[in-house]
């Protein structure tokens, strides 16, 4: 059995407590992310052009099994470039748009992937690892496929491919199709006759999960309605709690904002607002940690008196459960869901003026509490991260930096340096046109920016964007990470992450994993936070702080716990000493020291490290012992 070491190292730092100390960001995160180094770009282009890129997020896998991974990423064709430079290994030529992120799987498990797209003109290609068309089909027999993911949908071994249709009709939204490209049967769904409401997908609009610890997966569907299509493996749809009525299912009972609406079954327009699904991609989590998961879905709330999109007022996240009741537990309350902060109408909702914002929503633990946050992107140019206590922390919302209108992918979230925090990695693009490029952004778990680089320029066209969201992985030979980024002009570009080595991701691409579900992968590593970052006591005093170690995937280790030696008069205790996570400890410092005067007061630094499985973790914290604490004036202008 791997053990881990934990290790406090102690230091004094002697400072006069003032008035006025340093000024530090609202929450700010103190550990240093290095900027990211640009590696490579115009992946997948020609010699004068890049094809135009989309939402589509890049892949990263090891195609040919060589141990060197390859970089998978659709526009129209779609492209796997060596992980090391980015030059070309083979091009799946289209002239159709690839709107979903390509999926890889090894669909028929012989152990080597294949490469699922979905583009326009109703096409659903499996390519073989080496670059071959092993079959095309076209789904529902028009539009385009927007809504892709790949899953053992009865937990036997073998994948299935769900994908949804981005255009009208009311019926047969999703479909699923077996490894030798037959259309499973029951399928497509919902089905004409069957009760309910629906219409287009036109966005990444499924989510796909074992709700209820019975082997079999659950696929939920929101459409251009306010409605969520939620099916079985077998395409019949999923009853609701009875407080909806007799016999209902999913697709009858409407979203709205106030739950008494949804149980009344409509809204009074004009007074009482609904939200639209038509571009929202949920995800699946357990929010809570308590064994049971959930779905979460952002909806376009609009004014249903004026209609979708005139009517448009702001985003906002739902949590439901299997039953589609609103969740609550574990002291949160979600059948009210938050109130909407003041500027979160759209800015633009015409693609001439500006690429239309999509609401891909991503799950991760921030804060190392245990517990999900819930981070999307909004059409009123920020990134939004919600608490479960329904608040925003620290300085969420983070509004794009720039001129004119500026909008936000889909965020990887990763842990870059160790420390129990994770880190949000989003791109943003501009308004079209003028040579007007976006960004590569790095913001702290509270919302604080980290890094800004600039994308790079536009080849052949005249604005650069990353419209999909970003892919954290290792690419090459090196221990680092890298940050892979599909774009609108200058094809897939991928930036060094320095110091990342031990990092630990979260939801590290789009909507979670290579699978595509609205799920995020699973890994097999800890994680190491202690609260508070700061105490300040009086001498001869204690302080306490917390140490949480938690798990993730598969991890299963011992972490064995120990501290230095305890600065001159000061006393260390800390219990217990071994923690299989998830577990906590408490570590309590006490000064022993004769009383003294208040001032000057002393600081005291420590660094708490945790080592095992590979990977380093680390967490700074400090002690104020004496000083003085006064309260100052609120000054107004």
């Amino acid at each position: 059995m791997q053990r881990l070491r934990l290790v406090l190292v102690c230091c004094g730092l002697a400072a006069l407590a003032s008035l006025a100390g340093s000024p530090v960001a609202r929450g700010a995160h103190l550990a240093t992310v290095a900027a990211p180094v640009l590696k490579w770009q115009r992946g997948g282009c020609f010699s004068n052009y890049c094809q135009t890129g989309w939402y589509s997020s890049p892949a990263v896998a090891d195609l040919d099994g060589n141990g060197t991974p390859e970089v998978i990423w659709g526009s129209y064709d779609v492209v796997a470039l060596n992980g090391a430079d980015g030059s070309l290994r083979w091009r799946g030529a289209s002239a159709n748009r690839v709107w979903p992120g390509v999926a890889i799987a090894d669909l028929t498990g012989d152990g080597t992937p294949e490469v699922i797209a979905g583009r326009n003109g109703d096409q659903l290609t499996v390519y073989s690892n080496t670059g071959t068309t092993l079959w095309t089909r076209n789904p529902f027999g028009g539009g385009e496929l927007r809504t892709l993911a790949v899953d053992d949908l009865e937990s036997d071994g073998q994948l299935e491919i769900i994908v949804g249709r981005a255009s009208g009709g009311a019926t047969k939204q999703l479909s699923v199709y077996e490894p030798n490209g037959t259309v499973r049967s029951g399928w497509p769904a919902r089905r004409d006759g069957t009760p309910g409401y629906g219409w287009g997908m036109y966005n990444q609009n499924v989510a796909v999960a074992d709700m209820n610890g019975d082997g079999f997966k659950e696929i939920f569907g929101p459409t251009d309605t306010h409605y969520i299509t939620a099916l079985d493996r077998a395409g019949n749809q999923l009853a609701v709690s009875s407080i909806y009525g007799a016999d209902k299912v999913w697709s009858q009972v409407g979203v709205h904002v106030d739950q008494a609406a949804d149980l009344r079954g409509y809204a009074n327009c004009g007074t009482e607002h609904r939200p639209n699904f038509a571009n929202s991609a949920p995800a699946i989590a357990d929010v809570d940690g308590d064994g049971t998961p959930e779905l979460i879905v952002v909806g376009d709330v609009y004014n249903c008196a004026i209609g979708d999109p005139d009517g448009d007022l702001y985003h906002l996240p739902w949590i439901l459960k299997l039953d589609r009741t609103r969740w609550s537990g574990s002291g949160y309350d979600w059948t009210v869901i938050p109130q909407a902060k003041p500027g979160s109408g759209p800015l633009s909702q015409d693609y001439n003026v500006i690429q239309n914002s999509v609401t891909n929503v991503a799950l991760a633990d921030l804060d190392g509490d245990g517990k999900q946050e819930i981070i999307y992107p909004s059409y009123d140019g920020r990134l939004h991260a919600y608490w479960l206590d329904k608040t925003e922390h620290g300085s969420w919302p983070y509004k794009l930096p720039g001129s004119g209108i500026r909008f936000a992918s889909e965020p990887a979230i990763v842990d870059l340096d160790g420390d129990g925090k994770a880190e949000v990695i989003v791109t943003s693009w501009p308004q079209n046109g003028g040579g007007r490029i976006g960004q590569l952004h790095i913001l702290d778990y509270l919302g604080n920016p980290l890094q800004a680089v600039n994308l790079p320029a536009p080849y052949g066209d005249d604005w650069n964007g990353g419209l999909g969201a970003p892919t954290v992985a290792n690419i090459d030979a090196d221990a680092d990470l890298e940050v892979v980024v599909g774009t609108t002009s200058s094809g897939v570009v991928a930036y060094d992450l320095p110091g990342s080595a031990g990092a630990i991701c979260r939801w590290c691409t789009g909507r979670g994993s290579n699978r595509r579900t609205g799920v995020a992968a699973a890994g097999s590593s800890y994680t190491f936070a202690a609260t508070p970052a700061a105490i300040a006591i009086a001498r001869g005093g204690t302080a306490t702080y917390r140490i949480v170690v938690g798990k993730e995937g598969s991890f299963g280790s011992t972490v064995m716990l120990s501290t230095g030696a305890a600065p001159a008069g000061f006393s260390l205790q800390l219990t217990p000493s071994s923690i299989t996570p998830p577990g906590e400890a408490l570590l309590t410092i006490t000064d022993n020291n004769a009383p003294g005067p208040a001032l000057p007061g002393t600081w005291y630094s420590f660094t708490i490290n945790a080592d095992g499985a590979g990977l380093s973790r680390s967490v700074s914290l400090r002690l104020l012992v004496g000083g003085a604490r006064v309260a100052l004036p609120l000054v107004r202008r």
